[in-house]
């Protein structure tokens, strides 16, 4: 991967260095480019055949200067084979003369960074009448001869470098030289970009620069974590040979969101100890493949290139398989449980491709995909809500099972992959207003279903108490400051800071703020028109009468168009962003400046798929594999499957994307879900249901908690 250096960053690693460019014409192009990252303002306006100076006197970066220089760039080739029209002679001469100043480079090579340039290839069919001399045997012969006479040395630790990677790219582009000779401006700055990198990228470590940097040592908490899992796996081989090993039946896997766990016909045996540490054991190999793939240099990694059929084929593709594997529903409820994994299921695929595709890239759609993040969090404030109202459980167990299986897999990741908790941004926002919905239910008075049937006070009292977290919700979005000062306590702010901001807690967070609120709305409104019995929930029956039937279906698509076309029109995302939020829930005119009370997008697509009873009768078995492991999804493909931190793409298969892309997805989807049956498993050992042995567990995790965040 080739990180994209901005002119401040270039300047910032090369201060106080002196620069040299020696060659020809080919290397005075590559000195232009070169120059261009650390002042895109430079002209090309120096004299041929002379020394061409650059200066920043700010930084202290002088490129071609008349001291001895720090880096060397150095290469020449074409003036040789023109002088003597390409001469065997000529050639025996230039392996002499390299000859002779390969020790001297060797010598500068010791304390200075120096670069031989690859001759890139010609495009004969262009070339000028004197110039045709000049063909692409003879370049590689004069390669062939400088690879040779300077890298004499292989096991020297100092040595010549070679910039080839420029060469590879001139390979694609030579036939749009004007003259055949000199490269196009794009290629060469993608050379000049290479070079910075070189340079760079042990100094600067971006992440998404993966060349030229070593790999980071290890930090004392990822030791101490590849400790545990070692420890732990001993311990499991120990039982094992010693013959403690016991079948045990996979249990149900909860869904966070909805609260629904599907209880086993029979009493769940009790978790033995080899069991557990069987399950630590897998989350340590899985780990260390977390670690190989995105932060030791084993596997390559390329950068995202976005391209419309690279979104939208892989997509109309999952859409074919999901509609093909359909199956009638348990239950025809609205948002009953298969529907609410198919449709998490859908979504997630839709957000891996976005992701993979680089389709960010194409504003339109990065705004619907924003829809799909807030409909997550609708998900999250219709199911908890659901859950609190129906079944009153506020215990601590119910509470910490749901932190447990929300942040397990991202506790391990800040250990193994040395990574703030914000920096996994969805598993700390879906956690927050877990948090926070729990408190609006749980705080005085608690109002449940069962205590306000019938009681038009009660109904109303809860309903101050979602205006209440309305106020609460606007309070914070339009005060900065407000937001910023109570996040940034410590130790608050050791969970929500990225880099030492929280920033980018305060972007994430009020980007979707009113998602979960309309979701705790919603379904409130839905189970007392339910318990009202105003809804018509049997199979194949539609949810209200055929007339507003067919009117709700009828504004719900024209809502759909309507932001379609709104989406179409972003230019800017900034700005679209900051209309989201109100969007992704009410409608918003044309002009984006008066909210107008119409159905929300969210609840659109709700209406459209419960509506019809037939809707509600089918569900894509498909969808709903992959919505009860979507979390395990959003998370693994940050390292996985997308590397350097979702910047670029993980690389198996060299040279065969097609391949590369088919194994590294099944083995992604195959530890997400191997992941979420690890996560169900330790979650029975580590939120017992005793309420001593649960206080005790809970004061060991603080404490460890607490450590973690004084070593930071």
């Amino acid at each position: 991967m080739l990180h994209k250096y901005k002119n401040t960053e270039a300047k910032a690693c090369l201060q106080n260095k002196k620069i040299a460019f020696i060659g020809d014409s080919r290397i005075r192009q590559l000195f232009y480019s070169f120059i261009k990252i650390i002042n895109p303002e430079a002209r090309e306006d120096g004299n041929k055949h002379e020394n061409i100076p650059f200066a920043d006197r700010e930084f202290s970066v002088n490129v071609r200067p008349s001291a001895k220089p720090d880096v060397i760039i150095i290469g020449a080739a074409t003036w040789s084979i023109k002088l003597h029209s390409g001469s065997s002679e000529t050639l025996l001469q230039y392996k002499a003369n390299l000859t002779s100043i390969a020790a001297p480079l060797e010598k500068l090579s010791e304390h200075n960074d120096v670069y031989w340039v690859l001759q890139d290839p010609v495009n004969e069919e262009v070339l000028s009448e004197n110039r045709k001399m000049i063909t692409n045997e003879q370049i590689d012969l004069y390669n062939a001869a400088a690879v040779r006479a300077l890298n004499h040395k292989r096991n020297a630790k100092a040595r010549v470098k070679f910039l080839e990677a420029s060469r590879q790219a001139a390979m694609e582009t030579i036939t749009q030289s004007v003259d055949g000779l000199h490269l196009p401006e794009s290629t060469r700055n993608v050379g000049a970009m290479i070079l910075m990198n070189s340079m760079c990228n042990k100094l600067l470590k971006p992440i998404d620069g993966s060349c030229c940097q070593s790999v980071p040592p290890l930090s004392v908490l990822q030791k101490l974590a590849a400790g545990f899992f070692l420890v732990a796996c001993v311990c499991f081989l120990v039982l094992h040979l010693l013959g403690y090993s016991r079948h045990r039946k996979s249990r149900p896997v909860p869904d966070v969101e909805s609260g629904e766990e599907k209880k086993p016909p029979t009493a769940a045996v009790p978790f033995s100890l080899q069991e557990a540490l069987q399950s630590v054991c897998k989350m340590g190999i899985i780990m260390l493949y977390f670690y190989l793939c995105d932060r030791a240099n084993l596997f390559m990694k390329e950068q995202k290139f976005y391209t419309h059929s690279t979104f939208f084929i892989p997509l109309i593709y999952i859409f074919v398989l999901g509609i093909f594997y359909n199956e009638n529903s348990k239950e025809t409820k609205l948002l009953n449980r298969e529907q609410t994994d198919e449709w998490k299921g859908w979504m997630q695929l839709v957000i891996l491709i976005y992701h993979i595709s680089g389709a960010s890239a194409f504003i339109p759609v990065y705004m619907h995909v924003r829809v799909l993040v807030a409909a997550y969090l609708f998900q999250t404030g219709y199911g908890h809500f659901s859950f609190f109202w129906l079944k009153g459980d506020f215990g601590l167990y119910r509470v910490c099972q749901v932190l447990f299986r929300l942040n397990f897999l991202v506790v391990v990741l800040c250990l193994v992959m040395d990574r703030p908790y914000q920096f996994y941004y969805f598993v700390p926002l879906v956690t927050f207003w877990f948090v926070v919905i729990y408190g609006t239910m749980a705080m005085w008075p608690q109002i449940l279903q069962i205590k306000a049937n019938g009681s038009g006070f009660w109904h109303l009292a809860l309903l101050l108490k979602l205006l209440g977290l309305l106020l609460f919700i606007c309070c914070f979005a339009y005060s900065q400051g407000l937001f910023e000062r109570v996040f940034s306590v410590w130790p608050i702010s050791k969970l929500f800071e990225l880099q030492g901001s929280i920033h980018e807690w305060w972007f994430r967070w009020k980007l979707d703020r009113f998602a979960v609120f309309h979701g705790m709305l919603f379904a409130f409104l839905y189970l007392v028109l339910q318990k009202c019995q105003v809804l018509s929930e049997g199979k194949g029956e539609p949810l209200f009468s055929i007339k507003i039937s067919n009117c709700l279906l009828f504004i719900s698509v024209v809502s759909f168009i309507t932001y379609s076309i709104w989406a179409s029109g972003c230019k800017n995302k900034t700005q679209c962003n900051e209309m989201h939020p109100y969007i992704s829930v009410v409608q918003v005119s044309s002009n984006c400046s008066v909210l107008v009370h119409s159905v929300s997008l969210i609840l659109a697509f709700v209406l459209i798929r419960n509506i019809p009873g037939y809707g509600r009768s089918l569900y894509s078995s498909f969808f709903a594999w992959f919505g009860k492991i979507s979390l395990e999804l959003f998370i693994c493909q940050y390292h996985i499957w997308l590397a350097a931190d979702t910047r670029g793409i993980l690389v198996l298969i060299p040279g065969n994307p097609s391949l590369n892309i088919i194994v590294s997805s099944f083995i992604f989807v195959c530890v997400a879900h191997e992941i979420s049956q690890i996560t169900n498993d330790l979650a029975q050992v580590a939120i017992p249901k005793e309420s001593g042995a649960l206080m005790k567990r809970l004061l060991a995790a603080a404490l460890l908690l607490g450590l973690i965040v004084l070593s930071d």
